[in-house]
C-alpha cells in the first residue's frame, strides 16, 4: 500500500511542480511592468540572470560543493543558457516593449509547438496524433481566451512580434534541449551552471546598460519587487521546471505553458474586481481539455511502468 501511494506521488509531483511554475512565470509580467518604470528592460533582465546566479550558487554550496560537468557536455551547457536564459529573456522583454500584451500572449502559444517538434527529433518524444491534438486544443483556448480580434499586427508592432516569436522559439528548444542535462548531472547542478554561463554571456550588455543608469533614485518598494522577480518567477519557476524535465517528456513541460493566461484571467476577478464571462469559461475547457490530452496519457505510462516494476521485484 505504501509503496502504491509513493509511486502516486512520484507521478503527481511533477504536475504539481509545473502547475506552480506557471503561476511563478504569470507574476513576472506584474512585478517587471512596475520595475520597468525605473529601469530600462535590458538592465532587468542583467539584473534577473546575475541575481539568480547568485541565489542558485549560494543555494548549491549550501546543499554542498557545485559538481564539475564532463567538457564533452560544455556546448549544450552554452546552447542551454543561450536559449533559455540570456535570448529567450533579452528577446521577450524587448518584444513586450515594441507590441501588445495580447500579440505576446498570441505568440507564446507557439512553445509547445516548438518544443514537440525539438522533442522528436532529439527523441524524447513520439510524433503523435494526441500530442499535437492537445497542444492545438489548449492553443485554441488561449487564442479564444484573449480574442485575436483584438491583436494589433501592424507595421508598428511587426519587430515586436518577431521578437517574440524568436523568443519563444529559443524558450521551446531550450525545454527540448536540456532536458538529457537535468537528468543526467541533477536540476539544481545543471541550473546553476546554466545561469552562472548565462550571466558571464550577458556580462557585457548589461553592464554597458547599468552604467547609464540611475540606480541610487530607485525606491525601496521597486527594488523589493526585483528582489520577488529572481526569486520567484526566476530561481523557483526555473528549478521546478528543470525538476520536472527528469520525470516528464518535454512536451508535457511544455503544455503546461497555456496554464499561464488562464491563471492571470482567473486571477483577475479577484485583483482587479472583473467577472467572468462565456468566453473563460469555454477557453477554460478547452485549456484543460488540451492539457489532460497530453498529459494522462503520460501519467497511465508512469503507471504501468511502476506496476510492472514491482512485479518484476517481487
Amino acid at each position: 500500500m505504501t509503496t502504491r501511494s509513493t509511486a502516486k506521488d512520484h507521478r503527481i509531483a511533477p504536475h504539481v511542480a509545473l502547475v506552480l511554475v506557471q503561476i511563478m512565470f504569470g507574476t513576472w509580467p506584474i512585478f517587471g511592468k512596475v520595475v520597468l518604470r525605473s529601469m530600462s528592460s535590458t538592465s532587468l533582465v542583467g539584473l534577473r540572470i546575475f541575481g539568480a546566479a547568485a541565489v542558485f550558487t549560494l543555494l548549491q554550496r549550501r546543499l554542498g560543493e557545485l559538481r564539475r560537468l564532463p567538457k564533452r557536455v560544455f556546448t549544450w551547457l552554452v546552447l542551454s543558457s543561450l536559449l533559455g536564459v540570456v535570448l529567450n529573456q533579452l528577446l521577450f522583454v524587448k518584444g513586450l516593449s515594441l507590441t501588445t500584451a495580447i500579440n505576446a500572449t498570441l505568440l507564446t502559444t507557439t512553445i509547445p509547438v516548438f518544443t514537440l517538434i525539438l522533442s522528436i527529433v532529439l527523441g524524447h518524444d513520439r510524433a503523435s496524433l494526441r500530442h499535437f491534438l492537445g497542444i492545438a486544443l489548449a492553443a485554441a483556448g488561449v487564442i479564444y481566451l484573449v480574442d485575436p480580434w483584438r491583436a494589433n499586427f501592424t507595421a508598428q508592432t511587426t519587430l515586436g512580434n518577431i521578437f517574440v516569436l524568436c523568443s519563444s522559439l529559443c524558450y521551446g528548444t531550450y525545454i527540448a534541449v536540456s532536458r538529457d542535462l537535468f537528468r543526467r548531472y541533477g536540476a539544481l547542478t545543471v541550473i546553476t551552471w546554466i545561469f552562472l554561463v548565462g550571466a558571464v554571456v550577458s556580462l557585457p550588455i548589461a553592464a554597458y546598460s547599468w552604467s547609464g543608469e540611475e540606480f541610487g533614485g530607485v525606491s525601496a518598494g521597486v527594488l523589493l519587487l526585483l528582489v520577488g522577480i529572481i526569486l520567484v518567477p526566476t530561481v523557483g519557476a526555473y528549478y521546478l521546471n528543470a525538476w520536472a524535465s527528469t520525470r516528464v517528456p518535454p512536451s508535457v513541460v511544455a503544455v503546461y505553458i497555456y496554464l499561464q493566461p488562464l491563471l492571470a484571467f482567473g486571477l483577475a476577478p479577484l485583483v482587479l474586481g472583473e467577472r467572468w464571462n462565456s468566453r473563460t469559461v469555454v477557453a477554460c475547457a478547452l485549456i484543460f481539455a488540451g492539457v489532460a490530452v497530453v498529459t494522462i496519457r503520460e501519467k497511465v505510462s508512469s503507471s504501468r511502468f511502476q506496476v510492472s516494476s514491482s512485479s518484476s521485484k517481487g
